[in-house]
């Protein structure tokens, strides 16, 4: 049976009357992308409170690669909650903590010792990554990429490149950070020479190396528009950071826990950073995050240096327990590569029939597709992007985009979906392309 039931016109009458209530009680800095409101979720599915069946095209902004509402997670929350709900683990610890810290030393990357402790989102992750490689370095620089993005507290947005709507207004930023081309390799053949040239001539011109403490990165781009660099671009930011002493930080947020097909985005390059970063996935959607790292890196700040209040939550533990099983007894890094391929095989027979479409791109279940205005000189075609986006929410399927110009379609479909509800929701996708692209019509 299919998995879209639109029962109204979206929005329905519901969702509409609590977006009308959003706006009253919320600020209009916190965006709501689509117009419709959740009731429950389950696997690959949303349904909202108008009882409209949508598919997750999305899954949470990557944080549901293991899907909705998993029985074992649901469970892992419950039991925990009954148990105990917060202590604090630096003032009285509890062993999923640990737990959890193992699990995850013993999957990252890398066979040296490692560390790893716990915070509540990816930006605290950044904020820390970068706190722990002036630490460890004594130097106070940091070196960004363009396109990036790392989150909304002043570290993280000192890191991340848009403007608007994440940084305008809310300056002046952190001092020390110098932001360099990303390889871009759909914008540039050369990317990877040029880009790594770009950071020996910052060091040369604007910072020597020896001021640096870090190199941030992510693996794959996320809010950039999932650029994939070459992977002698990656290898290229480890032979800089080991040539100058520099901390190479990989920013794991949305790319972790089998969304590109490996456990890790670094995997698909040979890449083991200094520090990784990871959030989202990692519990399903609790408020969680990770920075693990070389213990001798790790172990630098003092005690009391690093943590929080909050961070490593006893309920989100459990969740990042039992999602870590879910995704290794289900299999779904190879779940993630299987529905990339299917998904790549529809996009690049598209490719062949609009031209609006200048490239499809990815690894594993992480792919994305850019629309441009023509693929001459690829400009970006934005427009067109949100009228594709409003067709698939309008027809059961929920989509968020991505890019510095939004003209970026990201996929994230919850890597619990099957082959049948992938071909659906690439259906109302490649019916929205015929509606408003047209045949070999350049828009």
């Amino acid at each position: 049976m299919p998995s879209i039931s639109l029962l109204t016109k979206v929005p329905g009458p519901k969702s509409i009357e609590l977006g009308n209530r959003k706006q009253k009680a919320v600020p209009r800095g916190v965006p709501q992308i689509t117009s419709v409101f959740v009731q429950s979720a389950a696997g690959a599915t949303i349904t909202d409170v108008d009882g409209n069946v949508f598919l997750d095209f999305y899954g949470g902004i990557g944080c549901i690669n293991a899907g909705h509402t998993q029985r074992a997670v649901v469970d892992a929350i419950q039991q925990q909650s009954e148990a105990f709900l917060h202590t604090c683990f630096m003032v009285a610890p509890y062993e999923s903590y640990v737990a959890l810290a193992e699990r995850i030393n013993s999957l990252a990357p890398g066979e040296c010792e490692k560390r790893t402790f716990f915070v509540n989102s990816g930006a605290e992750a950044v904020e820390n990554g970068i706190k722990i490689a002036r630490s460890f370095t004594g130097r106070p620089a940091v070196l960004c990429f363009d396109d990036a993005y790392h989150g909304r507290t002043y570290m993280a947005m000192s890191v991340t490149s848009k403007e608007k709507p994440y940084k305008h207004g809310f300056g002046p930023f952190s001092q020390d950070v110098y932001r360099v081309q990303f390889a871009n390799s759909y914008r540039s053949k050369e990317a990877a020479a040029e880009s790594l040239q770009a950071i020996e001539e910052t060091f040369r011109h604007r910072i020597p190396a020896n001021q640096v403490a870090a190199i941030l990165f992510e693996p794959i781009q996320g809010e950039g528009g999932f650029i994939v660099p070459p992977v002698e671009f990656v290898r290229g930011l480890r032979a800089i950071c080991d040539k100058y002493g520099i901390v190479l930080i990989a920013d794991e947020v949305q790319t972790g826990y089998g969304r590109t097909g490996r456990m890790f985005a670094c995997e698909h390059f040979g890449l083991v950073p200094d520090i990784l970063l990871s959030a989202k996935s990692i519990a399903s959607g609790m408020p969680l995050a990770a920075i693990t790292g070389r213990a001798e890196i790790m172990d630098q700040p003092g005690p009391g240096a690093v943590g929080g209040t909050f961070g490593g939550n006893p309920v989100s533990c459990a969740a990042a327990l039992a999602t870590l099983n879910v995704l290794e007894e289900a299999n779904l890094c190879a779940r993630s590569e299987e529905i990339g391929q299917i998904f790549v095989k529809r996009a690049q027979q598209w490719q062949e029939r609009f031209q609006c479409i200048g490239d499809v791109r990815g690894l594993g279940g992480m792919r994305a597709i850019e629309l441009v205005v023509d693929r001459i000189h690829k400009e970006p075609a934005t427009e067109l992007t949100k009228h594709v986006t409003r067709f698939a929410l309008e027809h059961g399927v929920l989509l968020v985009t991505s890019g510095t110009y939004g003209n970026v379609i990201r996929l994230l479909v919850p890597l619990v979906a099957s082959d049948a509800q992938m071909q659906e929701g690439l259906d109302v996708l490649e019916a929205a392309f015929e509606a408003f692209a047209g045949e070999g019509v350049a828009h």
